[in-house]
This record gives structure tokens, C-alpha cells and sequence, in this order.
């Protein structure tokens, strides 16, 4: 592997050093950053990735911790936003931290990378799903513990054209790297299927009326729409939609996923179509997992909860596999291992992604729950 050199990653290297020779100088704890939105829109994301990583590191450190070190999470704001994913990812450098968690959303997600591959920093997001973050990159220390775009919209593309069969596709995105990679994907597929798509629109993340969108929805006589984005967004388009009298139904990737759409949306969230990672808490392997989740008051059945949880474990497993702290090791430890986690047996890629995996549809209900689609 080839690294630039630079004085950030010789301290780095240094401070390994000391850690693994029992130097006077090593930590008292094992840091790892979470880098994602806990400000802003979205920050229900950040919580279920904090979430995560809180019971990772609580059950890691009751087993005796990582080389005799108790684990430490260092919470970092990004906010879901692209020009803070440098600015986070240079405190993680700054503050001597070699391992993330994070970020969360794509956009941040990409602008951080090649900082972290340039320092020897391992990051291993649980969230990021745009194809862009790892693609063309050649990076060593950058990891995914969820698939990407190019695996969950060609899944949802499958199950509209078996189990919807739709006369006429809208496909509405957020002109974001997540939102309009993934809808893109999915029109795309339904192309190749023959599907009739109607619209390809993006809408403007963050405005309060879509009003002028959903009376283009209702002249295209789509009856049904995929959006590609983030709650917010959809919750309104549900709402406003329903207010309106359009009829189509809606389906949308992991980023609608999030219970608060239902303050947002009302009643007019019953029956959303939904992408998720697969629910690992229904695996009997996981109960004492989903018991220790819920002992905390946290509910383990979100998007990313035990994608998080297995992001950090996979570090800790990556550490304990070379012997020392030393982040350039790990990332080579992680390439050429599998490790067993709360979502199933893992493995990667050359560039980071994993081998393997599942995506499921869930209807979406109006007090919040979710039920597999049947």
C-alpha cells in the first residue's frame, strides 16, 4: 500500500509505535471518531450511527477492551454537509485520532476520503451508499459496512417491475450525490425493463412547498413515484401529495427510512415503499446484541444502528488481528479478512466495498413501525 508522507502520518506511525512497545506515552483509551450530522435536518442518522457505536464499544469494553485499552467514541459534527467533511476530517488528523466511524452521508462521506487515505486514517462508513465514495479512488483505508447505490437501486427496480408493475414512473431526486445517484440508478434500470418513466426531476432539498412538483406528478398520470433523498423532502411530497389528491404510490431508498417522516408526512406515510438494509435484529445470533440495545433504551432496528455496530467492531477486530494500533496495518488486516458481525459473516473488496450485500422493501406505516413487503 502507498501512502503520501506526511507529518500528521508520521506522528500517527510514532504514536503506534509507542503503543505497541508499552511506550510511557500511549493512551489511556483507543479513540475512534463518529463523523456524521448530530446538527441540521437530518441528524436522526447521526443518532442511529452514535447509537451504534455506543453499544459496540459498552460490549467491547465489558469483555476487557481492545489490547488491555477501553474504547472511546469522539462524536464530530458534520452535519450532513460536504464542505464539513474536510473540516472533520482534519480534526480527526489534528486531534491524533487513527480510526472513524462515518460519516454518514454520502456528500461528507466523498469530501473526506482522501483525507483520510492520504493520512493512513481507516474510516469505515455504515451509511454512505454512493457508488462516487469509493469508485475510481485506489484508496487502501476506506471501508463500507453497507452496499451501495448501485446494488440497492437496481433491488428496488427488480421488485417495482415484478411485484408493482406500474403503468407510468415518475422518478423525483434531490440534485445530491445520495439522492440523485440513486434515483438515477433506479430510472435506469427500469429503462432497460421497458418501464414508461414520465418525469426525471430533481426538487430543491430543504424548500417548504413542492407544491408546482406534485401538479406535474398528477398531469404525468405516473401512478407510481421512486424519490431519491432524505426524509424531509419526502415526508412533504407524501404530504402534500395526499393534499392534493395525487394518487401514486411512493417508494424511496434507506435515506426516507427515519420515523420522524411520519410528524412530517401524517397519515399520507401509510403504505411507503421503502429500501433498508435487512433486519439483522429478527437473526437469534443477535439477541443478546438486540437485548443490550435495548437495555440502553436504543432501538436497534433502524437503517444503521447495527451497520455502525459492525463498523466499530470490525475495527476492533481489525487492531486486535495485527496486535497494535496502527491504522495502515488494520486497513490491510480488514482487505485480506472476514469478520463476524451483527450483519452477517463480511468481507471486501479491492476498493473497500463489501462482497456481499442484502437489501429489502418494507411498507412503511403511520405509527412509525415497518413491515416486511409480502
Amino acid at each position: 500500500m502507498k501512502f503520501r508522507f506526511t507529518p500528521a502520518a508520521a506522528a500517527i506511525g510514532l504514536a503506534a509505535g509507542m503503543l505497541a512497545s508499552g511506550g510511557a506515552f500511549a493512551a489511556d483509551t483507543l479513540k475512534i471518531a463518529v463523523a456524521g450530522p448530530f446538527t441540521g435536518p437530518v441528524t436522526q442518522y447521526g443518532a442511529m450511527v452514535k447509537e451504534g457505536v455506543d453499544t459496540a464499544i459498552e460490549r467491547i469494553n465489558a469483555a476487557g477492551g481492545v489490547l488491555g485499552q477501553k474504547l472511546e467514541a469522539v462524536q464530530m459534527d458534520d452535519g450532513c454537509e460536504p464542505k464539513q467533511g474536510p473540516v472533520v476530517a482534519n480534526r480527526v488528523v489534528n486531534d491524533d485520532i487513527h480510526y472513524v466511524v462515518g460519516h454518514v452521508c454520502s456528500g461528507a462521506t466523498i469530501a473526506a476520503t482522501n483525507i483520510y487515505n492520504n493520512e493512513g486514517i481507516v474510516m469505515v462508513t455504515p451509511s454512505a451508499t454512493s457508488p462516487a465514495v469509493t469508485d475510481g479512488k485506489n484508496y487502501d483505508t476506506i471501508f463500507r459496512t453497507i452496499g451501495r447505490d448501485d446494488q440497492q437501486g437496481p433491488a428496488a427496480a427488480k421488485f417495482i417491475i415484478e411485484k408493482i408493475k406500474p403503468k407510468k414512473v415518475a422518478v423525483l431526486h434531490d440534485k445530491q450525490s445520495y439522492g440523485q445517484g440513486i434515483a438515477t440508478a433506479v430510472r435506469d434500470e427500469l429503462k432497460k425493463a421497458g418501464v414508461d418513466i414520465v418525469m426525471f426531476e430533481g426538487i430543491n432539498a430543504g424548500d417548504s412547498d413542492y407544491s408546482a412538483v406534485i401538479t406535474k406528478l398528477k398531469t404525468s398520470d405516473a401512478d407510481f413515484v421512486y424519490y431519491g433523498g432524505y426524509h424531509p423532502e419526502m415526508g412533504l411530497l407524501l404530504r402534500q401529495g395526499a393534499e392534493q389528491g395525487l394518487k401514486a404510490r411512493f417508494m424511496g431508498p434507506e435515506g426516507v427510512g427515519n420515523p420522524d417522516i411520519n410528524a412530517i408526512a401524517g397519515a399520507a406515510v401509510e403504505g411507503m415503499l421503502v429500501t433498508l438494509p435487512a433486519d439483522f435484529t429478527k437473526d437469534p445470533a443477535n439477541a443478546d446484541i438486540v437485548k443490550a440495545f435495548k437495555d440502553k433504551g436504543r432501538n436497534p432496528s433502524g437503517a444503521f444502528q447495527l451497520t455502525a455496530y459492525s463498523a466499530l467492531q470490525s475495527i476492533a477486530e481489525g487492531i486486535k488481528g495485527v496486535g497494535k494500533d496502527d491504522p495502515i496495518a488494520v486497513a490491510k488486516w480488514l482487505h485480506a479478512n472476514t469478520v463476524s458481525t451483527p450483519i452477517g459473516k463480511i468481507s471486501w473488496n479491492k476498493q473497500g466495498d463489501l462482497n456481499d450485500f442484502k437489501f429489502e422493501v418494507f411498507t412503511w406505516h403511520k405509527d412509525g413501525s415497518k413491515t416486511a413487503y409480502e
